[in-house]
């Protein structure tokens, strides 16, 4: 190893982030050792605000080059959302030769054991860490987040994840000790005898496949998880959200070569436009774990026929709120208008179904109708986001086309509520920013039900008129059974509506969030704390983090020899 990273000087420096990791998973208290705040950077080797742009501009126009064995070509052709060609090109990997390259360095990183895995993994968390500005506008010109959002989602939080998997994946190795000595008694014979040792290994290769939207919040918990327990991986990326897991993967392949492993043992695998690798490389024979986040269609095809790999993924669902009373009608509005607005609803987590009682709602300031509550939300999503400094703070920029049509087509599915305006960003001319559309539904129409009982992706929410509590809570767990919900809410001062919205949730494993009326959002989630999905419905087939998500990526194997 080299000398500053020696596995005395890495456990030396590391250890303690671990352990506190580890006691933040038992007790899911808050913790982070990640700043929130822009202005904690610049200190001890880190990019403050100005030194990250510089960083992030240098990069544009120029190749990435990772070194990698197998580069037969140089691919690239992202366009950032907010209008700037990055211009960046990427090693395009012949695989034949790429994943045996992956696979020699897998015996050593195996041999070294969990603690020095771990320890490898946080040093690389620590140096993204150290970059996180220059990441947040790789986040932010990929994936469309508004700078704070790209800042703190794409940065803290997932580092905060990545960390998280990390914990995970010491805690299930270490489960069972490194050796044991077994003696069985035999009465008057002599007893049996054995020196045991366990060793955890790794399944093989594993295929991390980026999403659009949150290239390393997203990807960063299989990344880690697959890593710390042994494993190689190959991260194929987004084709429009390639950069800031490409500057992973090179943070990484620096880290293991400084600490003396194969730096192959972290690769890239960009894509010509159009190419569609990930179907190629999600059945090859080597790769034997697969973390996905995206559409369900190619979710369920995976699942289906990546036969040879323990397939985690992260798919569409109908995130739905129940909205049947509350005490803080204006801390309930306001909540859940930025909840609606959050990066121009472009996350898994926001709400899209809004069920409200035709005869209405009990308040504290009196009843309200139907009618009154969706203008009350339209209104207060009006003055959130009435500024177009602010909004373009909130919304970012609509993400790729698909998502716009979506939103342009969602006014004729219903009456309009709320309808969606452009706003300019004068800093980026050519940024889509539009704010949300709320459309009104009668859930108890045939004909709107194909609208509500499908994932809208964007800032498209429906308000639906159901005819009680009873009925929405029947349709509630009817859209989780079928369609799946990543997210669900509920606003009730009613104890039996809330037991009962609460059995639904357990029943149909959903996350539930109750009366959230101040600064936490149902489509927010704090790693060490929170789960993100439960993998028990459509949605998703895991939960980011539990030991679920890390265990099945490695086995215990035994050697056993008479003492």
């Amino acid at each position: 190893m080299a000398a500053e990273l020696t596995a005395h000087n890495l456990i030396a420096k590391h250890r303690p982030t671990l352990d506190q990791a580890l006691e933040a998973i038992r007790t899911r208290a808050y913790w982070s050792p990640h700043p929130e705040h822009p202005k904690a950077y610049g200190e001890n080797g880190s990019l403050d605000m100005a030194a990250g742009k510089a960083a992030f501009d240098a990069l544009l126009g120029t190749r990435l080059d990772l070194g990698q064995p197998g580069t037969d070509d140089w691919v690239g052709g992202e366009v950032s959302p907010y209008g700037i060609e990055l211009g960046v090109t990427y090693p395009h990997a012949d695989v034949d030769e790429l994943l045996p390259a992956m696979k020699a360095g897998q015996k050593a990183w195996r041999d070294a054991g969990a603690e020095i895995r771990a320890v490898v993994c946080l040093e690389i968390l620590k140096r993204i860490s150290d970059r996180t500005h220059e990441f947040a506008h790789a986040v932010m010109h990929t994936s469309g987040q508004a700078f704070m959002m790209a800042f703190q989602a794409g940065g803290p939080h997932a580092q905060d994840r990545g960390l998280e998997a990390v914990a995970y994946a010491y805690v299930e190795q270490v489960r069972t000790p490194d050796t044991a000595e077994w003696t069985k008694p035999q009465g008057k014979r002599d007893p049996l005898a054995l020196t045991k040792r366990f060793t955890p290994v790794p399944r093989g290769i594993a295929l991390v496949i980026g999403c659009n939207t949150f290239p390393t919040w997203n990807g960063y918990p299989g990344l880690f998880a697959s890593l710390a327990t042994g494993n190689a991986v190959l991260v194929k990326p987004h084709p429009r959200a390639v950069l800031p897991l490409a500057l992973t993967v090179q943070v990484a392949r620096e880290v293991l070569t400084e600490a003396g492993f194969d730096p192959n043992l972290v690769s890239l695998a960009a894509e010509r436009p159009g190419e569609g690798i990930a179907k190629t490389l999600a059945t090859r024979p080597e790769i034997r774990i697969i973390d996905y986040t995206g559409s369900t269609s190619f979710g369920d095809w995976l699942e289906t026929n990546a036969r040879q790999a323990q397939v985690y993924t992260e798919k569409a669902g109908v995130n739905t709120v129940l909205v049947h009373s509350t005490d803080d009608y204006k801390g309930m509005l306001s909540n859940l208008a930025f909840s609606l607005s959050l990066y121009s609803g472009q996350m898994c987590t926001t709400p899209q179904n809004l069920l409200v009682p035709r005869d209405g709602i009990r308040t504290e300031e009196g009843p309200r109708t139907f009618d009154e509550v969706v203008a009350d939300l339209a209104r207060s999503v009006d003055g959130l986001l009435g500024d177009d400094a602010r909004a373009n703070a909130l919304l970012g920029a609509i993400v790729n086309p698909d998502v716009k049509a979506r939103l342009e087509a969602a006014a004729g599915l219903g009456e309009v509520a709320l309808a969606s305006r452009e706003v300019s960003n004068p800093e980026f001319p050519g940024a889509v920013v539009r704010t949300p559309v709320i459309v009104k539904l009668d859930g108890a129409k045939p004909d709107d039900e194909a609208a509500y009982m499908s994932e809208c992706f964007g800032p498209v929410s429906f308000a639906v008129a159901v005819d009680s509590a009873p009925d929405a809570l029947k349709l509630l767990r009817r859209t989780i059974r079928e369609k799946g919900a990543m997210t669900v809410g509920a606003y009730t001062t009613d104890e039996e509506v809330e037991q009962a919205v609460q059995e639904v949730c357990l029943e149909e494993a959903a996350q539930l969030s109750l009366n959230l009326t101040g600064g936490v959002y149902v489509n927010q989630t704090a790693a060490f704390s929170d789960f993100h999905g439960s993998g028990g419905n459509p949605a998703a087939n895991a939960a980011l983090t539990d030991g679920a998500f890390v265990a099945n990526r490695f086995r215990v194997v035994e050697v056993r020899r008479e003492a």
